[in-house]
């Protein structure tokens, strides 16, 4: 018999549902169902991921959530809406959004006003579960199953069910009495939360865990069997002998719900950036974009541009018109001319710095006359698929543009993507554990065995390891448990910066929520549902370097005026700064060739600086190379040692046929990058673009997959039509192996590279005006500030220590105008540097003091208002130094008692010094360790070096090591300044 289950819940009814929404499609395509309604609660959660799976299964799947009501009357009230047309879709969106405000996250609910006014286009369907049972079953008209039957009329049902527990006599009592009393028209449903009964332990696990129980003392709350699963309609028509036209109705409801999520259209906004034409119409995104970019060709070719450059535009602006994507590059742009008009330093990266249209727009630096990128890894015909531009903006100030994103576009077009946050091995052991009422210390100790990946890399030797018995059935079954539970969503967070903007209402296409946090709201999908739905979304990313730079090139156009371009009428202006940085500095690849790069972004690491003298990177490109190789791709894939053999020649520098030599011959004949396996694929072995980008996903998804296999004889047959080696092919597969989830594209290395060049000019040429910006921008980078101002007086910058009576939040360079200020400073900490001292309470001081100068300590406590812990911070930072003669002095100053009223003014200590010690040199370093993480005329080894040095063997120095024969196994020790795994 024909059916279709119309009330489908997955896991994405967070801790309700134990089955994927791609389960319950699968399973209901085997049991013949005329089609599959998915309703989760208050929200389309899993209906991106349904639709999928639909698609590859033509399955026809109808969309609908369940909302809850909200009623002083009762709780546990559902009604689930199914949408019949794109019309009806956008008013269950407009409603779930309505739901949603003013609610906690992870929390709706909606009065039936707005939900009877907003019923046209929409099939409404009551569960009779137990609150509506009671309604239903209760004398009189009930005014909730009134309303909702007076606005939805026909198009509202009751779903009853049977589960083969004590409430199948009350349910189908209720259905009966609303078709007699009420004429509302009754289907039948299995209620399913799995799609097979062998998901029930998950099932009763997901209850403990949100109702936070466990499973012994849950009880009856659990559901006693597993019938709570997706049936066939032979299996319903057993269930409803007596009531066929109940199982009969839910095909003809279905068939009525023909909306897809294949009929969105989601266009991005472009009528701002659209002038108006002499003909009185309006130019055409398109129009509007060919138009930015001959203004950008014009900017960033002033002599013109190349031919090979131009062609490269005309073929993007074609194939962008071809994909009526012009609208989201118009988009982009505009989102950066935000940042650049409150002067924000930003730079777009990933693949989108393989467009040459990108980099004419602003929006990407890596300028396509001096790279060799590949377009197809950015936009591909063939793949049909938006494109995806990642932006970096100042970390201190990514803010403000998300926030000037949503006055421009308004909140109701645009929304942030939302990230779905699923168990994994210490989240999935930890919740299991508590649910199996393991105890605190053993779910503690479970969660500490390191999992890497996934609970299945927990074996029974690791168990033992912290303490567990391996024996022990029940934590074996919580084991077993928490493996099957990985990939379960938890529950829904905000995307680290992805942003979908709308030419319309964003409720015509996507419900919208609150984030938790402020300010914030989200499109409850996340960017693989979005990008399966054909929505583009940019990504507006915070990067710490680009803060960092910012301030450096601030204080050198400020004090030196180095940089002619950047700044108009003495604006600075950090973007035109940050391009005026003369190009192949030989002084800053010295320095780069020595390692001399604490501090300087992506090349800082111990990696990093270990590999720099044997590459000896002496242009851009090299620093291209240096980027991506020091990555596990390139040295599990074994490339990184035929690259340095042939950089000294070593070896030949040679491809294995002259049509790769084009490709390869940046590289050396080696291929490091994504996008020249895609090049070799398209030249080498006959793919189309479309394919080489597949290529190119499988081979960073092969653990999970297992797809890339399908590629290997492809390749190999490929290369061997054209006259390549089948070694070769072996080879390059092998090497796509090791790139895995790591492969570094090209067009990424190159971003990246143009701030590593940036940062290495300041570090170079600005040491003071550099350390001082990485101090400001803290927290960042890979070395602690104590690192930073060690090397930075190695350098010769000299660093003064903070000051109540000089010092400003952020660190400074004292006395402006001078030209070697940005060099060698002096620089003076900041107020910031201190623990201890809030941001709030070193701004009081600052005003404080503005008025006039402090005269004494109790005087900066009076005007300041500093509470004594934050005088007691200032003193042991030595902050103090200019009001009292000696730190312990400060100290006791600091901590005596304050007088108010009468004797405000009367000194409660004669004008005697008292008799105090001096700290010794050792509890001064602490001090200075413990307030500001660093020590600016000591270091702690001086206190060890007598006790090292008389040790068997001796514990040598650093600087030692130089003249120790190879071999020598020494003992050595020092100050940890990182970690690293």
């Amino acid at each position: 018999m024909k059916f279709a289950e119309l009330l489908g819940r997955s896991c994405f009814s967070f801790l309700e549902g134990a089955s994927h929404p791609e389960q319950l499609v699968q399973r209901s395509h085997e049991l013949g169902h005329a089609a599959f309604g998915l309703c989760d609660r208050n929200g389309f959660y899993g209906s991106a991921r349904a639709h999928v799976e639909a698609k590859k299964l033509a399955h026809p799947v109808v969309v609908g959530a369940e909302l809850t009501l909200e009623e002083e009357a009762g709780e546990g009230l559902r009604v689930a809406l199914l949408a019949e047309n794109h019309g009806g879709y956008s008013r269950i969106c407009e409603l779930l959004t309505r739901a949603h405000e003013g609610h906690p996250k992870g929390q709706a609910g909606i009065s039936i006003e707005p939900l009877a006014s907003s019923c046209l286009g929409i099939t409404a369907i009551v569960p009779l579960d137990e609150a509506w049972v009671l309604r239903a079953l209760a004398p009189g008209r009930d005014p909730l199953l009134g309303a909702l039957q007076d606005a939805y009329g026909d198009h509202l049902s009751a779903a009853v069910y049977r589960h083969l527990d004590r409430g199948d006599g009350a349910r189908l009592l209720a259905a009966e009495a609303l078709e007699r009393r009420y004429g509302i028209r009754v289907v039948a449903t299995a209620r399913p939360r799995m799609h097979d009964a062998a998901n029930k332990p998950i099932a009763d696990v997901l209850h403990c865990i949100r109702h936070k129980t466990t499973l012994d003392a849950a009880g009856t709350a659990l559901s006693a069997n597993a019938e709570a699963r997706l049936r066939s309609g032979s299996e319903m028509l057993a269930l409803f002998p007596e009531q066929p036209r109940w199982i009969e109705k839910t095909v003809e409801i279905a068939s009525n719900c023909r909306f897809s999520l294949g009929e969105l259209r989601y266009r991005f906004p472009s009528d701002e950036l659209c002038e108006a034409k002499r003909d009185g119409t309006r130019e055409s995104p398109d129009e509007a974009l060919r138009r930015l970019v001959e203004l950008g060709l014009r900017d960033r070719y002033p002599a013109g541009e190349s031919t090979a450059v131009r062609a490269q535009i005309e073929k993007e602006l074609v194939l962008i018109a071809k994909l009526d994507v012009a609208a989201y590059f118009l988009s982009v742009r505009q989102i950066v001319a935000m940042a650049r008009e409150r002067q924000i330093l930003c730079q777009g990266r990933g693949s989108a710095a393989n467009s040459a249209v990108c980099f004419v727009l602003g929006v990407t630096s890596v300028d396509p006359a001096r790279s060799n990128l590949l377009f197809e890894r950015f936009l591909s015909e063939e793949r049909a698929e938006p494109p995806d531009i990642d932006v970096d903006f100042e970390h201190e100030r990514r803010e403000e543009v998300i926030q000037e994103i949503y006055a421009r576009y308004g909140r109701d077009r645009a929304a942030m993507v939302s990230e779905i946050i699923s168990y994994r091995g210490k989240s999935a052991l930890r919740e299991v554990g508590k649910a199996f009422g393991l105890s605190l210390d053993q779910v503690d100790r479970l969660a500490s065995v390191p999992v890497w990946h996934d609970a299945a890399d927990l074996t029974s030797e690791r168990l033992v390891e912290v303490g567990l018995d391996p024996n022990d059935a029940r934590l074996q079954k919580a084991v077993l448990m928490a493996r099957a539970l990985e990939g379960y969503p938890r529950h829904l967070s905000i995307h680290v910066g992805g942003f979908v903007l709308s030419a319309e209402p964003l409720t015509r296409v996507a419900p919208v929520e609150p984030a938790r946090m402020e300010g914030r709201t989200v499109i409850p999908w996340d960017k693989d549902d979005l990008d399966a739905l054909g929505f583009f979304k940019v990504d507006v990313l915070a990067l710490g370097m680009l803060t960092a730079i910012r301030k450096a090139l601030d204080s050198v156009h400020e004090h030196t005026h180095e940089l002619p371009n950047s700044f108009e009428n003495d604006r600075f202006d950090p973007i035109a700064s940050l391009a005026a940085i003369p190009a192949e500095d030989p002084k800053v690849y010295a320095a780069i060739q020595r390692a001399d790069t604490v501090g300087v972004f992506q090349i800082e690491s111990r990696a990093q600086m270990a590999m720099l003298p044997r590459l000896k990177p002496k242009s851009f490109y090299d620093l291209v190379i240096e980027v991506a190789i020091v990555r596990p791709g390139p040295i599990q894939g074994g490339m990184v040692h035929p690259y340095l053999r042939r950089r000294t020649g070593e070896e030949a520098a040679v491809s294995p046929h002259p049509c790769l030599d084009a490709i390869l011959d940046r590289t050396l004949g080696v291929p490091l990058f994504q996008e020249q396996v895609m090049q070799i694929a398209m030249v080498g072995a006959g793919y189309t673009p479309g394919e080489a980008d597949q290529l190119r996903r499988d081979m960073a998804a092969w653990k999970r997959n297992g797809r890339l296999a399908r590629h290997r004889d492809r390749l190999i047959e490929g290369f061997r039509k054209r006259g390549i080696s089948e070694r070769f092919g072996e080879m390059l597969y092998q090497q796509i192996h090791g790139f895995g989830e790591y492969g570094f594209p090209e067009s990424h290395a190159a971003s990246f590279a143009l701030l590593v060049y940036a940062s290495a000019w300041l570090k170079t040429h600005h040491a003071a005006a550099f350390v001082c910006a990485l101090l400001n921008s803290q927290p960042m980078g890979f070395y602690s500030p104590s690192a930073l101002v060690q090397d930075a007086q190695r350098h010769g910058v000299l660093v003064l220590p903070p000051c109540v009576m000089v010092s400003e939040w952020d660190s400074t360079l004292d006395g402006p105008g001078i030209r070697e200020l940005t060099k060698k400073g002096p620089l003076r900490l900041g107020l910031r540097q201190i623990r201890g001292l809030g941001e709030a309470s070193a701004r009081a001081l600052i005003e404080a003091r503005s008025e006039a100068p402090f005269t004494s300590i109790a005087d900066l406590v009076r005007r300041s208002g500093l509470r004594k812990n934050e005088v007691e911070a200032l003193a042991e930072a030595d902050a103090l130094a200019a009001l009292a003669s000696e730190r312990r002095e400060a100290l006791w100053q600091a901590r005596a008692p304050r007088v108010g009223g009468l004797f405000e003014n009367v000194a409660i200590e004669s004008d005697a010094r008292v008799g105090l010690k001096p700290l010794r040199s050792g509890e001064q370093l602490l001090l200075d360790y413990g307030r500001l993480g660093l020590s600016l005329v000591d270091h702690p080894m001086r206190h060890f070096r007598a006790g090292l040095d008389a040790r068997t063997p001796r514990v040598i120095r650093a600087e030692d090591l130089a003249k120790i024969p190879h071999g020598t196994s020494i003992a050595t020790a020092g100050l940890v300044v990182g970690r690293q795994r």
